[in-house]
């Protein structure tokens, strides 16, 4: 437990922009260890050089400063010292809350949503998952409107600007307003063009599976496993934003489409999750979940229950699940039996789980052999016609197994 500060054993940068002091709480969480341990991959994930780690025990959080005028000034105290420009909390901060805090800190304060936010930023490559992100800061954004900038409350005035009478705030909401509706008109065009690709394969009756999970578990190097691609895999939070779908041929078991979609994460913000519900879609509608799991992770357990609340969320609950236990190899527990490659059936013999590892390849076959099984039930119920339209999607079909 982190009871106080704890420095970083790395100094400060001068050559890197946002040096920061990390601000992680304990309210008495179960897994707080591991979430302080993910913090800290979320703010390496962000840039940001870690100069300082603070924690400390709460019942719960101040009305004003959130972590208490103590604590406060304990904070400022290695801002002074470490001479970090940021703080960045481990936690959802209000409007009056980060104003206070940098009244008192004097230094730039960002809160869980805002980190996440920008990382998204920096991911986001598609010009669909550009528009997803900014609406998401936009709409976080407007509840910081007040966050203590006093000049935008003045009134407007001087040549060419008196008349209405609208105040720099007003001003500012209502252009952030247009500019929400804006790119909500064009998430919803590009919503209505991917509804439209859909329906195509609908159509054609093809099976369709999903990958979901926990970010970082693994899903962009399970799926080029699969589908031999070479989508974006890194060993960071959120490698993958804008959803990615290629088709691979199961023998006699027809084509299927395969989707790698963006991770999840605990709190995560409900304004990513509205902001990209159309990236989800891909999720809501297969007829398969390939729920990838981090065997290696202490926490393992945790982000399963997290990823199954964002399903239920997004309304994607109903969907038949395999869990994925990938990493088996970085797994501490492989002796056991249960980390090691193969397959768990359910009360109904259906396969629950696949335990493999995506980067060795070790139980790749009982992954085949899951999408093969699930594929041919889906024809025998009269779905899945064989071979996929060309102009559903824009990758020939690869025989990968």
């Amino acid at each position: 437990m982190l009871d106080s500060y704890e420095a970083s054993k790395r100094k400060p940068d001068a050559a890197v922009a946002d040096t920061a002091v990390l601000v992680a709480l304990d309210f008495g969480e179960r897994d707080y260890i591991d979430a302080v341990a993910e913090f800290r991959l979320l703010c390496g994930s962000a840039g940001l050089t870690e100069a300082g780690l603070i924690g400390g025990k709460r019942a719960k959080p101040d009305p004003a400063y959130y972590a208490g005028t103590g604590k406060a000034r304990e904070i400022a105290a290695v801002v002074a010292d470490t001479g970090a420009q940021v703080v960045v909390f481990n936690h959802i901060l209000s409007p009056a809350q980060q104003r206070n805090l940098e009244a008192e800190l004097k230094a730039r304060v960002i809160d869980r949503t805002t980190l996440i936010l920008d990382i998204f930023a920096q991911r986001a490559q598609s010009h669909e998952g550009k528009i997803q992100v900014e609406l998401a800061q936009l709409r976080h954004l407007a509840t910081r409107l007040v966050r203590g900038w006093t000049h935008l409350e003045r009134q407007k005035g001087g040549i060419g600007l008196r008349g209405p009478g609208e105040t720099q705030l007003e001003t500012d909401r209502r252009l952030l307003g247009k500019r929400v509706k804006m790119l909500s008109e064009k998430l919803d065009k590009l919503q209505r063009q991917r509804a439209v690709q859909r329906r195509a394969r609908t159509r054609g009756r093809v099976f369709s599976v999903s990958l979901v999970g926990y970010t970082n578990a693994g899903k962009s190097t399970l799926f080029n496993a699969l589908t031999k691609s070479d989508a974006y895999a890194a060993d960071q939070l959120f490698a993958t934003l804008d959803t990615t779908s290629r088709k691979i041929h199961l023998g006699d078991a027809g084509s299927i489409v395969v989707s790698d979609t963006v991770g999840f994460i605990r709190d995560l913000p409900h304004t990513l999750v509205a902001a990209f519900r159309a990236t989800l879609e891909e999720t809501i509608h297969a007829d398969l979940l390939l729920h990838v799991v981090d065997s290696a992770s202490p926490a393992r357990l945790e982000q399963v229950e997290q990823v199954n609340e964002v399903l239920k969320e997004i309304g994607a609950e109903a969907i038949p699940q395999v869990l994925v236990w990938n990493k088996i190899d970085l797994s501490t527990d492989a002796a056991e039996s249960r980390f090691k490659p193969g397959v768990e059936r359910d009360e109904y013999d259906k396969i629950s789980r696949v335990y493999l590892s995506a980067r060795t390849r070790d139980g790749m076959d009982h992954l085949r052999n899951t999408l093969v099984e699930y594929a041919t039930a889906f024809a025998t119920a009269g779905g899945n016609a064989p071979g996929l339209a060309a102009d559903v999607m824009d990758t020939s079909a690869v025989s990968v197994f």
